[in-house]
């Protein structure tokens, strides 16, 4: 499944009994390594977290009622180079030290801990009704737009303004919309100022 959803279908669904999300991923995982595919788990891990965009959770409730709990989007975590060179500012060994000291716990940090994905619900079900918790991630976003007819991306974009304040400029075909994830405030709150598209360089 894992493997289909890489190179060989533009979307992939399936079924899966976890319970929530960390263990939707582990068991996955360790289905991996059992079958052979991998040996290292992190290696495994970043396959099942490039493939699980959405997670929709279903429950039966002790009255017999099935429904939808939750929606939850997989964020994959970028490896970013946060390593400083400030120690060629210092002017004492000591100061040196103290940076050089500084890379080498976030070193051991990223081997030790290294975090493979972030997951946060789009949606959850409250006293009879849907809510609203958390945008969906620009990534994801955009290749939702872009499997889209005119039709459907027109009431996506009206969707993402109404509830999370998210203003999508209308885009030629190859163009990324820009907007940024930090400009959008918490469900409730008063909608962020129009952005205008970035000047192109001139040539």
């Amino acid at each position: 499944m894992i493997q289909s959803a890489q190179v060989a279908s533009k979307f992939t669904l399936f079924t899966h009994h976890a319970k929530t999300f960390p263990d939707l991923v582990t068991a996955l995982r360790n289905s991996m390594l059992r079958a052979g595919v991998f040996r290292n788990e992190k290696t495994a891990e970043e396959q099942v977290v490039q493939v699980l965009n959405f997670d929709i959770h279903l429950v039966k409730d002790f009255r017999g009622r099935r429904y939808i709990e939750r929606v939850t989007e997989c964020i994959p975590v970028e490896d970013k180079n946060e390593y400083t060179f400030d120690h060629r500012k210092e002017k004492t060994l000591e100061g040196k030290l103290d940076k050089f000291m500084d890379n080498a716990t976030m070193y051991f940090t990223k081997s030790t801990n290294k975090e493979l994905y972030k997951y946060v619900n789009i949606m959850e079900y409250h006293d009879g009704t849907y809510v609203l918790t958390n945008p969906i991630s620009e990534h994801n976003i955009r290749e939702m737009r872009n499997n889209m007819d005119d039709s459907d991306i027109e009431g996506f974009d009206k969707f993402l303004e109404r509830n999370w304040g998210i203003k999508m400029e209308s885009y030629n075909a190859g163009d990324e919309d820009e907007y940024s994830l930090d400009d959008i405030p918490p469900v409730g709150e008063k909608k962020p100022a129009k952005r205008g598209r970035k000047p192109k360089a001139v040539k």
